[in-house]
């Protein structure tokens, strides 16, 4: 597709940002709606990145999405909505009534994909998280939203944990790595959030056999595809939801908030990305 100089373009800026397969995404949609667009990665360090935001009309975009290291930064540059400002983060931005607002869409990513692949998911009053970086803040401000009464959140360094907790509230408890195991029999749902599963990481030790047979497990890693606990929660035949999914449904709102339309996640866009990832 020719992109005409009015047409509009949003990016992805990251510092670095080469892996990124946004780009894939959108322009995947784009094709399929028939819109006149476009969608870059901007490679922009962190001493550039104040500018490059403020003036990114300038630039030539309707809107970004941002990732690492700038997404905590964005919300001192843009207007955060709740989310954002919950979270911490932002990972989109756009303009409105020309103001540039920002949105964290990693917790409507994370939600929509569970609503997907474990409908129900959400009658669960008991979950565990692991985790307590920037996805874990995405994660719970989302179970939260969805009315999970107790969250269990689980890091290796307890601090991190302590700081949400004082964050969001007595909904959070604060949990040693060492006793996850005694929390697991009463969660219906548990979410990884670390790095651990991933290629080149450590492993992640834990008996889902403890978890209640009608539990849903996810992981927000995806690569691999299907992580070690995910394979072990689907050979005990527990419902799961991976990190593809989340990845694929965060994108959506800022779709449609730079190009006007609603975009789907379908099998088609799905397999796009899985074929990518096994090629990488």
């Amino acid at each position: 597709m020719t992109v005409a100089p009015e047409a509009p373009a949003a990016c992805l800026i990251g510092w670095p940002a080469a892996h990124s397969r946004s780009p894939l995404i959108h322009h995947h949609w784009l094709r399929k709606l028939g819109i006149d667009g476009g969608y870059s990665i901007e490679a922009v360090p962190p001493e550039e990145f104040a500018e490059f935001v403020l003036n990114l009309s300038h630039h030539g975009f309707v809107g970004a999405n941002v990732t690492i290291p700038h997404k905590e930064r964005t919300l001192s540059l843009a207007v955060p909505d709740e989310r954002a400002t919950a979270v911490g983060a932002a990972n989109t931005l756009w303009y409105e009534d020309g103001e540039l607002r920002a949105t964290n869409t990693d917790v409507e990513g994370f939600v929509d994909n569970l609503d997907a692949m474990a409908p129900g998911w959400d009658r669960a009053e008991e979950a565990v998280v692991l985790g307590a970086g920037g996805s874990a803040r995405a994660v719970v401000f989302g179970l939260i939203e969805r009315g999970i009464k107790r969250i269990h959140l689980a890091n290796r360094t307890g601090d991190r944990a302590q700081m949400l907790a004082a964050q969001f509230g007595a909904a959070i408890e604060p949990v040693v790595w060492e006793v996850v195991a005694d929390r697991l029999p009463r969660a219906r749902l548990l979410v990884n959030t670390t790095s651990l599963g991933m290629h080149g990481q450590g492993e992640l030790d834990i008996d889902v056999g403890r978890l209640p047979p009608d539990a849903v497990v996810t992981d927000l890693v995806y690569v691999p595809l299907k992580t070690p606990l995910l394979a072990a929660a689907e050979a005990r035949g527990l419902k799961t939801a991976d990190g593809l999914g989340m990845l694929l449904y965060q994108a959506v709102r800022g779709f449609e908030l730079w190009f006007g339309q609603r975009p789907e996640v379908t099998a088609e866009l799905r397999a796009l990305v899985e074929n990518d990832l096994v090629r990488a």
